[in-house]
């Protein structure tokens, strides 16, 4: 009679039933989200950002989660769909604000780490990293900019202020939370002192420059822009200074504010204040590496590959040297960079991530030790081995087509002029695009070398008038870029 082993202890049953379970599964755990995304960036930047948002949408035609809503609303925007991109921002949005509510009422439910405890932070729900909950409404407030709706662009601009509080004290408690779990675990969280990690990819003098991974100078001085078109200078100051306290030792943001009062002051002269907004490149991929940690037990020592994410090199792609409009000549400065903001976003995120990943290495190497204890064919204790490198696999999800930069230009130009020029590395290149009304934003983008606008039609005054585009946002779009 063949002789049965002894059944494994029944925690390590249910992690390897789970290991397998998810291996077999085709689920989350073991998607690439840097591949999937390959295609989508590639044909928006080929000129076919509409062919690129079909494609997302059937790719997700069965889950449709946060991360879908942001970068399809992106794709929409650049293909001057407004009304439905602002859709699928609004459906990113709500997601959001039920992370904000549960945030306020019941913080320590956002801390837990469920699933990602046993198999790999992929298995958790997406809930977007902080800067991208913050560039989400900064965002939809430039859609309703280019729609010409200032009002409901302020209240997004005030949503932006209120989401960066709920953040900060959301934050504040997960660094105590982790603080405490790593001294209760004896664990080491310190990125620095995982040997092999690329820590010079989000340590650097740039990305800890930042006074945190969400708040950006940009935004704070969009908000000054729109309260100064609105009529409320007292608020405009206030955005404009927050703006030069994130990036400070910048002329083109100084100015803003020192020159706040003589503009207010002025007399309607029959010229636009322009607000340029060029964006270019794509914000940082995160991929997945193993690193192998030695993890005691039992008084062994086992070594157990634990993966965990690194920032790729981003190609930061070419801003306009210059645009030109009505005579006037602005200069693009940068006043943020959303690819330091992701990397910083790591550098926050990575004591919580490390802890997590020796929670599942320390399980893991208990399965291995338990299992090679009782079997000794080794075949359980190598399934459960291979299992654990299978199931093993960092995060690689962020919100991929957000801009890796942002830079502003400014110039005062006379109303009705026709269009605008811009200096690219391809050329200058002209769009037709009349200057309307006292104040104005238009928005643009470069990607690998193309460029795309985002018209704003509203015009504003001292009497802010609220009018749609005389063509559809498409139409816009297409004269913009021949």
């Amino acid at each position: 009679m063949t002789e049965i082993s002894p059944p494994l202890p029944t925690a390590i049953s249910r992690l390897f039933l789970l290991l397998l379970l998810f291996a077999l599964s085709g689920c989350a755990a073991f998607r690439s989200y840097n591949s999937e995304l390959t295609q989508t960036i590639n044909l928006a930047a080929s000129g076919n950002p509409g062919g690129a948002a079909a494609a997302l949408e059937k790719k997700h035609s069965r889950h449709r989660d946060l991360l879908y809503y942001l970068e399809l609303g992106e794709l929409l925007r650049l293909d001057g769909r407004f009304d439905d991109s602002q859709k699928a921002w609004l459906a990113a949005d709500k997601q959001v604000q039920a992370w904000e509510e549960t945030a306020r009422l019941n913080p320590g439910k956002l801390l837990a780490g469920g699933a990602s405890l046993i198999v790999n932070d992929k298995v958790s729900a997406y809930e977007g990293h902080d800067y991208e909950k913050v560039m989400l409404t900064t965002r939809m407030a430039l859609n309703h900019l280019a729609a010409g709706d200032w009002d409901t662009a302020r209240v997004d601009i005030k949503r932006t202020h209120e989401r960066e509080t709920v953040i900060e004290n959301l934050r504040a408690k997960e660094i105590e939370k982790t603080e405490e779990e790593a001294k209760k675990r004896g664990a080491k969280t310190g990125f620095k002192e995982l040997n092999g990690y690329p820590v010079q990819t989000f340590d650097n003098p740039q990305v800890n420059a930042l006074r945190n991974s969400y708040q950006s100078a940009f935004s704070h001085y969009l908000s000054g822009f729109v309260y100064e078109a609105l009529g409320e200078p007292s608020l405009a100051a206030a955005g404009y200074r927050q703006a030069i306290e994130l990036h400070p030792n910048n002329p083109i943001l100084e100015e803003a504010l020192s020159g706040l009062d003589a503009r207010v002051g002025d007399r309607d002269d029959g010229k636009t204040d322009v607000l340029f907004v060029i964006e270019s490149g794509t914000a940082p991929a995160r991929a997945s590496q193993q690193f192998s940690l030695p993890i005691p037990y039992n008084n062994r020592l086992l070594f157990v590959s634990v993966s965990f994410p690194v920032m790729q090199q981003q190609d930061f792609g070419n801003m306009p040297s210059a645009i030109h409009m009505g005579g006037s000549t602005a200069t693009p400065t940068v006043v943020t960079s959303i690819d330091a903001m992701a990397r910083r976003s790591l550098q926050e995120e990575m004591p919580g991530i490390m802890l997590r990943g020796i929670i599942r290495s320390t399980a893991k190497a208990a399965a291995q030790y338990q299992v090679s204890k009782q079997d000794e064919s080794g075949l359980a204790g190598l399934a459960i081995a291979i299992g654990s490198i299978v199931t093993e696999s960092a995060d690689e999800r962020a919100w991929r087509m957000l801009p890796a930069q942002i830079a502003v230009a400014r110039a005062r130009v006379p109303a009705g002029t026709p269009y605008l020029e811009a200096d690219t590395p391809s050329g200058t290149q002209r769009i037709a695009l009349a200057a309307k009304g006292r104040y104005q934003v238009i928005a643009l983008r470069m990607l690998r070398g193309r460029l795309f606008i985002m018209p704003a039609p509203g015009p504003v005054g001292d009497k802010p008038e609220h009018q749609a585009s005389t063509a559809p946002p498409s139409q816009a779009f297409g004269a913009a870029t021949r």
